[in-house]
């Protein structure tokens, strides 16, 4: 296929895929509220009408009925996918997106990666030796800082270079490893610092490559046989399943990820957080009971004493509960019970991030009650929030809110908040 061939091809299927999209408007729904209809992430929308992706068989009749066209006609407006993938496509490099490279490299390093934490020792020169000698010197150092520097940084993408450099060199450690206690001690590098790469794409709302990262972290650390820091990493994992409305997949991955926990030390707070997690599914599957109970288990952490965190792949000390308890009663449309523990998570001090996410839950809450003043104050605060760290994570928050505003009165301030949300980068 010439270059030329490839863009008439992908303009046919542009063509195709603006047919869904109008479709779409025309039967009066938003990517959001058509993605809530159907039950996936409002990113997998934006793939389908972008050609990116195919809606899969079991989905399509629920989507001809919500567009009102036959399944021959949205088989008419599917097709052209099937003729062309942005792999057949050769971009030249000056017409590459920066985001996109960046994303194709990662990749690459990712399977790199993957695929050497399963290999057998190597033997490694006496040179090389050296070179990982060094690594294990500063790599523990490094990774352990950069989690202090993302914690601190509202821009979290700015973390990702030194990240990056971070991870290549793990990578071509373990190709001159010599030793299996220094292969552990590898691996554990690798479960760590891919943990920290997945939380930066997860804010970014890149659900895809956080997976990818959680992935690895969770099989590095099963190799090392380090078992909270694998939990940690299938709880980080549940998170992406939870935030893109897929919490039954989430369910199983905490199931896994609890009885891990428990071969893990018993002096962390990891099984506590896991039951942290768990209790947001039960929420988002409408389970009030289970939610209780596992908050209940969640709050146990504070009979621990001593170290029960170290401020990098485990944080969790029980502090943010609060406002988790107060995310969970908001799900369920208890504004009753979610008020009075959201007040007192923003009477904390809060990560600009945390924050946002609190002030989006408020603005919710507002929703549900019809109180348009409480919507307004609150949604306006996070979105400040939002337009300066650039967070994904409260942008979705903020997007999830947009399905509640159709059904309050007329009001201007409405329509301008709906406005303004819709303004905010979409996930990706």
């Amino acid at each position: 296929m010439t270059w030329g061939d490839a863009r008439h091809a992908e303009a046919s299927m542009t063509a195709k895929r603006r047919g869904l999209a109008e479709q779409r408007a025309a039967r009066g729904y938003s990517q959001e509220e058509f993605a809530a209809l159907l039950g996936v992430a409002t990113s997998t929308v934006v793939r389908w009408e972008g050609g990116h992706s195919t809606p899969r068989p079991y989905q399509r009749p629920k989507i001809a009925k919500l567009l009102g066209v036959t399944a021959a006609d949205l088989d008419g407006f599917l097709v052209a996918v099937t003729t062309v993938t942005p792999q057949d496509i050769p971009i030249p490099a000056s017409l590459g997106d920066p985001d996109d490279m960046r994303r194709r490299d990662l990749l690459g390093l990712l399977a790199a990666t993957g695929a050497l934490i399963t290999l057998p020792e190597p033997l490694a020169s006496a040179s090389a030796r050296q070179e990982s000698a060094t690594v294990f010197e500063t790599g523990e150092a490094m990774i352990e800082h950069l989690w202090q520097v993302y914690g601190l940084t509202d821009d979290k993408s700015t973390v990702y270079p030194v990240i990056r450099h971070q991870l290549a060199l793990l990578a071509k450690s373990l190709v001159e490893v010599r030793s299996e206690i220094d292969r552990k001690r590898l691996l554990m590098q690798v479960g760590n610092l891919y943990q920290l790469a997945g939380e930066l794409f997860f804010d970014a709302r890149d659900d895809a490559l956080s997976a990818h990262c959680y992935t690895l972290a969770a099989n590095a650390a099963k190799e090392a046989r380090m078992y909270d820091l694998w939990a940690c990493a299938m709880t980080r994992h549940a998170y992406v399943e939870l935030y893109a409305d897929r919490a039954a997949s989430a369910a199983p991955l905490l199931s896994a990820a609890s009885n891990i926990a428990r071969r893990g030390d018993s002096a962390l707070s990891t099984r506590y957080w896991v039951s942290a997690v768990q209790a947001e599914v039960h929420a988002a599957l409408g389970d009030v009971d289970a939610c209780s109970r596992a908050l209940d288990t969640a709050e146990e952490v504070h009979t621990l004493d001593g170290q029960l965190h170290h401020g990098g792949w485990l944080r969790f000390d029980g502090s943010r509960l609060c406002e988790e308890r107060g995310a969970c009663y908001v799900t369920l449309g208890r504004p009753d019970l979610a008020e009075e523990a959201l007040a007192s998570a923003l009477a904390q001090e809060l990560s600009p991030r945390r924050r946002g996410a609190v002030l989006a839950d408020l603005a919710t809450l507002g929703a549900h009650r019809g109180d348009i003043d409480q919507l307004v104050h609150y949604a306006d605060q996070a979105l400040t929030v939002a337009g300066q760290t650039h967070s994904g994570y409260v942008g979705a928050k903020l997007h999830g809110l947009r399905s509640r505003l159709a059904g309050l009165p007329a009001d201007t301030r409405i329509s301008e908040l709906h406005e303004k949300i819709a303004a905010l980068p979409s996930a990706a």
